[in-house]
């Protein structure tokens, strides 16, 4: 078996009595003795830590950063202001999505924050496509995800000035005696703060964060779950190559200045399909969410049927959500089963369970605006 990565929090983990797996080729805590049920529920009443520096850091700097990387993402970033960061995909040229990432305007350069899955993938795609005019610098720094409700109260003692911050902004600030960067955002649909720190500096950091009377520690089962009731996609599952940015119903990722009609419209990869797509609506299938009756959930990879059993989708996540209280799933079907109300069947040990077609995500989002 290959070795796998440790993050800085490793050591951290294990004394934590954390149950570790291989994910994305790193030893991650999938849960801690609190147990993932009541971990989700900790995060969506209080506040959790996540340990994500398994996640890829990545800075692009030189002339024009903006116009250079909307060459790979058909995001809005030349409009992005300093300090302020934006969800964006890079896409191939036949239409799909290689990743999806998180972009900051520093000022003289982008902080990206990609999948630790497709990391290694996505620092090739950037060096073969902007190696010769740009700079990319690979980052050895741990992340952190401080998530909940609560997670305001913790900064406002800790660093208050990061509490100016709304969603999907950025700063660098001193806290507790380390030099970090914050952005106001997360993976669980709670208000948040995600915090970059140097590695040798990230456990001292998160030792003092689970000090708070607030905070737990949470592993990658919560993770999932809290993602999954916020209608978050996780990539290889919810997307991937062979899946388009409309199709995936991430539209709204596609900025306005880049589609037909806008001032910098098409110039990413996959332009011609992808903005095809989002004119004609012609594209066979649509991720949508799903609601069961009862408690038994439905997972990843069963089939959706409608009455008479035919074929019409898939799911690609699913679980029971512990905020809903009943089974939840995103998955893809056909056009013509899209519309919210539309009762369809998941295959499950030979018996069709009936789902509802719903808006996401499940759960109120408590993202801070301002």
């Amino acid at each position: 078996m290959t070795d796998l990565n440790h993050t800085p929090l490793h050591a951290l983990h294990t004394r934590l009595g954390a149950k570790m797996v291989p994910f994305a080729g790193y030893d991650m805590p999938v849960q801690y003795p609190l147990g993932v049920k009541k971990e989700h529920e900790h995060t969506r009443e209080r506040c959790g830590l996540f340990d994500v520096s398994h996640m890829g850091q990545i800075l692009v700097s030189g002339d024009h950063v903006a116009q250079a990387l909307e060459g790979l993402i058909p995001a809005d970033l030349v409009g992005l202001q300093k300090g302020q960061q934006r969800y964006g995909l890079f896409t191939s040229t036949d239409g799909g999505i290689i990743d999806d990432l998180m972009a900051v305007n520093a000022g003289d350069h982008f902080y990206l924050v990609v999948n630790a899955a497709c990391k290694d993938q996505d620092i090739a795609h950037l060096r073969a496509n902007l190696g010769n005019t740009h700079q990319i610098d690979v980052l050895d720094r741990g992340l952190l995800a401080l998530q909940g409700p609560q997670a305001r109260d913790v900064m406002q003692r800790l660093c208050p000035a990061a509490c100016e911050l709304t969603f999907m902004q950025h700063g660098r600030y001193t806290l507790a005696g380390c030099e970090v960067w914050i952005s106001r955002s997360g993976y669980t649909g709670e208000d948040g703060f995600e915090i970059s720190v140097a590695a040798e500096e990230c456990q001292a950091l998160a030792e003092t964060l689970l000090a708070e009377p607030e905070v737990e520690a949470i592993g990658l089962g919560a993770r999932d779950s809290l993602r999954l009731e916020a209608g978050l996609c996780l990539y290889g599952h919810d997307m991937d190559m062979q899946t388009t940015p409309v199709e995936a119903s991430l539209i709204w990722a596609i900025g306005k200045p880049r589609r037909h009609g806008g001032e910098r419209s098409a110039g990413f990869p996959g332009a011609d399909v992808i903005l095809h797509q989002v004119d004609a609506k012609d594209h066979t299938r649509k991720r949508v969410g799903l609601v069961g009756e009862g408690r038994a959930p439905v997972r990843e990879g069963s089939l959706l049927v409608d009455e008479a059993g035919n074929e019409i989708g898939v799911v690609t996540s699913g679980g029971f959500g512990p905020s809903v209280g009943k089974p939840v799933a995103m998955g893809y079907v056909a056009r013509e089963w899209e519309a919210p109300g539309t009762t369809v069947y998941a295959l499950v040990r030979g018996k069709q369970l009936p789902m509802s077609v719903t808006a996401m995500p499940f759960v109120a989002p408590g993202y801070y605006r301002g």
